[in-house]
């Protein structure tokens, strides 16, 4: 692994461990200012609108921009940022708009920073295949450690400590990742495409996944999971208080569950690639993500529930590992920001949707409501896309990008081509 690597996957330890404090905090914040499930499904809805707003234009601009200043500008905006709830959380003056209004700039930020390290890696690695799986095994472990483990028993401890005890520990957590992104080697930035306009860039961006199976494919199973998940999460906090009946150390302890497993589907994530084949492998860990879910909607007590957490966030992690690698590998690298923003813009898109579902199915029916109707649709979702990532058509994108080599990809745009006779 080249020098860079072990900086770049510092930053993200430090970063994600400030996420975990937050991840736990946030919510519990909420809880503490309202009991309403559509004020707390708006907080979570207001992170993700920017990826409708402006998730194609922001890979448009990241393919044009420095990748690696733009990582680091993202995270000290962020770390200024969060100065202003925890000062309104001092003052005791937070309140749910103020809420909604961080999320949403946090989200903007995060639109830069992921879409711009996503395009980032493959240039750092050489687009490497196997250096790229192993890369994205390291930094999701990473991740799953210290926001997971970590972070959300330490957010709830912080928060013991004052309200805005863990907002500072989180600004800080993004300074250190920008100090620690700034140092960074500088990679080659991709070559322009002459006089072409922002938003014809960006549509071109878009219309390479709707073009590609494997890349719809990939990009329409987080669209649909994000509706399950964002549905689960924007009550979880509820669920744990009014039925199993855990407070908010418990809540940390059952986020740290969740992690537990997507460590361990991160570690395993390469092994299953290989045994099963990428394809198959994405088919088996979604449908172990939708059985989770339902697993936990059932849940008669804490422990339980943390182990449907445990098994889900193992088909988790190893789908964050799986996915991306073969998307840094198929995609030319003037073209990977755009791709790498289509794909999340879309299940970013979706998440808003899942928030609103989950707050109005619990305010209607139920807190376990929303659990059940996320197991719905995750387990629709894996019928759908398993025919889209089969392993024959991912073997055929590879050896094709292996051929044409994804760096030197034709400037017109054109996806992978894969036969029409290819199939699961």
């Amino acid at each position: 692994m080249p020098t860079g690597f072990g900086r770049l996957w510092t930053a993200q330890t430090v970063s994600s461990l400030g996420d975990g404090v937050s991840h736990a905090a946030l919510p519990l914040l909420a809880l503490m200012l309202t009991r309403d499930p559509m004020a707390l499904a708006i907080v979570t809805a207001a992170g993700t609108l920017p990826w409708l707003l402006f998730g194609v234009l922001g890979g448009a601009l990241v393919d044009r921009w420095d990748r690696r200043r733009t990582m680091w500008v993202a995270d000290a905006a962020r770390a200024v940022l969060l100065a202003l709830p925890a000062v309104a959380a001092a003052l005791d003056v937070l309140s749910i708009p103020l809420l909604a209004a961080v999320a949403f700039l946090l989200g903007l930020g995060g639109l830069f920073f992921d879409t711009a390290a996503t395009a980032y890696l493959p240039d750092l690695l050489g687009r490497d295949p196997v250096l790229l799986e192993r890369a994205n095994s390291r930094l999701r472990g990473a991740q799953t450690a210290a926001s997971g483990f970590a972070g959300p028993p330490a957010g709830s401890a912080l928060l013991a400590l004052g309200r805005a005890v863990p907002l500072l520990a989180d600004a800080l957590s993004f300074a250190v990742s920008a100090a620690l992104v700034r140092s960074l080697p500088a990679v080659p930035r991709p070559v322009p495409q002459a006089r072409e306009s922002l938003l014809r860039q960006a549509r071109a961006g878009a219309a390479y996944v709707f073009r590609d199976r494997i890349l719809l494919g990939l990009a329409l199973r987080p669209a649909v999971g994000n509706v399950a998940f964002i549905a689960v999460e924007t009550v979880l906090a509820l669920f744990a208080h009014e039925r199993l009946g855990i407070g908010a150390f418990g809540f940390g302890l059952l986020l740290t569950a969740e992690a537990a497993g997507g460590l361990l589907g991160a570690g395993i994530a390469s092994f299953l690639g290989r045994r099963l084949g990428t394809g198959t492998a994405l088919t088996c860990t979604a449908a172990i993500e939708g059985l989770a879910v339902l697993g936990l909607a059932a849940a008669p007590n804490p422990y339980a529930a943390g182990l449907a957490l445990a098994v889900c966030g193992a088909g988790m992690g190893a789908t964050m590992v799986l996915a991306p690698s073969l998307r840094q590998t198929i995609v030319p690298a003037h073209l990977m920001g755009r791709v790498a923003s289509t794909s999340r813009m879309l299940a970013m898109c979706a998440a808003p949707f899942g928030a609103f579902l989950g707050g109005w199915l619990a305010t209607t029916y139920g807190v376990r409501t929303p659990l059940y109707a996320a197991a719905g649709l995750l387990l629709a979702m894996t019928a759908v896309t398993a025919s889209m990532t089969g392993n024959r058509r991912v073997e055929a994108a590879l050896r094709a990008a292996a051929l044409t080599g994804a760096a030197g990809h034709p400037e017109s745009g054109d996806p992978v081509r894969v036969p029409a006779t290819e199939t699961c």
